[in-house]
């Protein structure tokens, strides 16, 4: 048995059982990666593919206990790559942040400003996606750690660290009738188109909670995916936005006009989700204690040992 079997195994299941797309992300080639899942079955003596012809249909039972048992070694065996980079070069090395549009866009530049000058020469690469997305990617071991307010809390494997607090803001173009109102509420909102976030992102849930709990229906118009298109149509007077705080920019976003909406909405919190057995390199609880000041390598080290102590943990505020 071979660690490249085992990879093979798993980029099929990730290609959705197609040998070639498998095959293309392996930079090999189909008849290569066939043969070594067939030397794979031979030596375990199980079928791990029901197969039709030459086309893979189905992994089967005891191939979905062998695929988790592989996947596992195989982030043992990057983990033991990582021990030995610690070791052997400190400062050099990869991280890949996986995260939505409004922490890339808003949030984290001041900490990956900080981050590459501490460490010039680590490799730092972001991926944007939906919450759900970039769990997945931190829980397959494509990314290493996962910044977002939602969703992380849906992958067993995942520990949530919790960062910071925030809430929303009502854009609305100048002389827009809600800047008139001594107080915003609910009711007021809901006389309005309303362009906000898509349901699978950033704190959607928190809005329509509000609503609800008011026994209101928002009339939203258009969702979007990240707080720069939310603005755009607001500006063009598609309806008033409902966005992340930190998301207006009083400086750059001048067409528009912005009121607080905190008192609305119940607060969201940003978390970070890391592998629970994955092998955290020095620079990454750098990198996480930059974003957030009150989780040093020690609180993480802690909270990473005693998952129940997050209830507890503190947050700031944004």
């Amino acid at each position: 048995m071979k660690l490249q079997q085992l990879k093979y195994l798993c980029e099929i299941v990730k290609q959705n059982l197609n040998l070639t797309k498998a095959a293309n992300a392996l930079h090999t080639s189909q008849p290569g990666v066939s043969r070594q899942i067939q030397l794979l079955e031979q030596e375990l003596g199980i079928e791990i593919f029901t197969r039709h012809g030459k086309r893979i249909t189905h992994i089967t039972q005891p191939g979905a206990a062998i695929l988790e048992i592989a996947q596992k070694m195989l982030r043992d065996a990057d983990n033991l790559k990582k021990i030995g980079q610690e070791f052997n070069d400190k400062e050099s090395g990869t991280l890949i942040i996986a995260t939505t549009h409004t922490q890339a866009r808003y949030v984290l530049p001041p900490t990956i400003k900080r981050f590459i000058k501490r460490y010039p020469r680590i490799r730092l690469s972001l991926r944007q996606g939906s919450p759900t997305e970039i769990s997945s990617w931190v829980s397959s071991g494509e990314a290493d750690l996962a910044i977002a307010t939602e969703a992380i809390e849906l992958f067993d494997e995942l520990i949530m660290l919790p960062c910071y607090e925030w809430n929303r803001s009502v854009i609305v173009p100048p002389q827009h009738p809600l800047l008139e109102i001594e107080e915003l509420t609910l009711e007021a909102l809901a006389q309005y188109a309303i362009v906000t976030y898509d349901f699978a992102f950033t704190g959607r849930s928190k809005i329509n909670q509000a609503f609800a709990a008011k026994g209101l229906k928002p009339n939203v118009v258009l969702t979007a995916l990240d707080a720069d298109v939310i603005k755009t149509y607001v500006e063009i007077g598609l309806g008033v936005g409902i966005l992340a705080k930190m998301a207006f920019d009083t400086e750059r976003d001048t067409g528009l006009r912005v009121i607080d909406a905190a008192h609305l909405f119940e607060p969201s919190t940003t978390r970070i989700g890391i592998r629970r057995d994955s092998y955290i390199r020095h620079y990454i609880y750098d990198f996480i204690e930059m974003f957030a000041a009150h989780l040093d390598m020690d609180t993480v080290k802690g909270l990473l040992e005693n998952p129940e102590r997050l209830l507890s943990s503190v947050v700031s505020h944004k």
